[in-house]
């Protein structure tokens, strides 16, 4: 018995699959599910997990609806992953707020951008409207530490609650932690992750709206990711320059924070814009309708944090800054608060998939070379 119709479904087709194993080449889910004779709970979220959307065994797939077997692996294994976000959210009477993540990530934005506004009023009503351009410009309206606080409990807030949803998953497919922590393992997983090396349908692209494969949702997702560690990086730099250092930004627009940050503010720019074209261009036959939301939120969040942070870069000098840096400043903390309970944790639990795929794949090939 599966705790779920989504497992059920999905344990009928890897059953189906299984005997089939036309599309043991296209991506990792297969070969994974060809080492197994049973499917319970744990293995299927696991797989699907291991599965990035890439459409290609639907398209493949002599089984694909109109056949009465009925077999859409894509979507039946993107709602197994929808709930295992759910079922390993920490603390657990926050997972409903993956059903409603678009809802949850805008409310708590208004709300974030309401207090920054009324924060910055408090302090100075009229310098919200002024022209500031001196060294610590933007620490005006609020101190660097009030910053630092804010963000910095945030942040710890949505790491701890990362770490321990990712915990319960990892528990949740009964694999030791000896795995997670094997650097050989972690390494080959980190090369699949940083290269995509699985939406490419094995090697044709990735299925988009059509039968045509490209690999534009690839590029879409290195500018996003590469785009997010750029400004990271940003980041980085500027505690760097003002802790250590002592200067206090707004910076120069050749200083490196500067440069990293509008690079990467660019790359989310067309990254999310980009994922988003795609997602609602795509193949509905491809798409959860129930967990678009969820799908979307995170993906414009990047994209609003992109797209404040450079009207902020370049009206810094105006009269608007106050009002962008508050609009940039809601942004980022809704960000930050919904990020444990959205579409980012794909990106941990689909690591730690390929994880355990390492480990798997190595032990099948060293069986294999026994005489």
């Amino acid at each position: 018995m599966h705790a779920t119709e989504a497992l059920a479904e999905a344990g009928r087709l890897m059953t189906v699959c299984n005997s089939c194993r036309y599309c043991e080449g296209l991506c990792a889910v297969f070969p994974a599910m060809e080492m197994r004779r049973a499917f319970p709970d744990g293995d299927l979220a696991y797989l699907a997990n291991l599965c990035h959307n890439c459409g290609a065994c639907y398209y493949d797939c002599q089984f694909a609806p109109p056949h009465e077997f009925n077999v859409n692996v894509p979507v039946v294994l993107a709602k197994v992953r929808a709930e295992s976000y759910a079922r390993n959210a920490w603390p657990g009477f926050f997972s409903p707020l993956f059903a409603r993540n678009a809802r949850a990530t805008s409310l708590v934005a208004v709300v974030s951008l309401a207090l920054f506004l009324a924060g910055f009023a408090i302090v100075d009503a009229q310098g919200l409207l002024l022209v500031h351009t001196c060294p610590g410009a933007f620490y005006v309206l609020m101190s660097h530490t009030a910053m630092v606080l804010v963000f910095g409990l945030a942040f710890l807030a949505a790491l701890a609650a990362l770490g321990a949803g990712l915990a319960n998953f990892w528990r949740g497919i009964s694999e030791p932690l000896a795995t997670l922590t094997s650097p050989a393992f972690f390494a080959e997983a980190a090369r699949d992750a940083v290269r995509l090396r699985y939406l490419d349908g094995g090697g044709i692209g990735c299925m988009n709206e059509d039968e045509r494969p490209t690999d534009r949702r690839a590029l879409f997702h290195h500018l996003t990711f590469w785009g997010f560690m750029l400004c990271f990086a940003a980041t980085c730099v500027g505690t760097f320059y003002h802790y250590v250092l002592g200067r206090a930004a707004p910076y120069p627009w050749w200083d490196l924070p500067v440069v990293l940050g509008t690079a990467g503010g660019l790359g989310l720019l067309a990254g999310t814009s980009g994922l988003l074209h795609a997602k609602f261009r795509r193949d509905p036959t491809l798409r959860d309708p129930e967990n678009l939301g969820m799908d979307t939120a995170f993906t414009a969040s990047l994209f609003l944090t992109a797209l404040s942070g450079l009207a902020l870069l370049l009206f810094r000098a105006t009269p608007a800054m106050g009002i962008l840096l508050a609009l940039h400043l809601g942004i980022v903390l809704a960000l930050f608060l919904t990020l444990p309970y959205g579409k980012f944790v794909h990106g941990l639990y689909r690591f730690a998939a390929l994880v355990r795929y390492a480990r798997e794949r190595r032990a099948l090939a060293a069986a294999a070379a026994e005489p």
